[in-house]
């Protein structure tokens, strides 16, 4: 089973077992916590090759007010992601700015999907 869920203003599509990385989350370590699932369904098998589309049951989409699922999940950690460079630079006058960024992240590990 997979559901797809939304923290942090982005949505993931996670199974039981999985292991995610989100935005900074504050819960400390070892906090178990509850996510409503947007969507759910069977697990798919996935095709390759021009005609093959994935197969799967028809997923169940959940109404705004009433999840069709929760997603419980277990914080593993905090840490930061990699650097990443924002480079600008203006032709001709010698401009140039070197900056980096490592954004705060949580690892999720995805412990069950109940129906409701």
């Amino acid at each position: 089973m997979y559901a797809i869920i939304e923290t942090g203003g982005k949505q993931y599509w996670v199974s039981p077992k999985d292991t995610i990385q989100v935005e900074l989350l504050d819960k400390p370590v070892g906090e178990k916590m509850s996510f409503k699932a947007l969507w759910t369904g069977e697990e798919m098998e996935v095709g390759y090759g021009k005609n093959s589309a994935p197969s799967a049951s028809a997923p169940e989409a959940s109404d705004k007010t009433l999840p069709v699922a929760t997603v419980t999940a277990q914080v593993v950690r905090h840490f930061l992601g990699r650097k990443l460079i924002v480079f600008k630079k203006k032709p001709k006058t010698g401009y140039t700015r070197r900056q980096g960024h490592r954004q705060n992240l949580t690892e999720l590990k995805i412990e069950a999907i109940e129906l409701n």
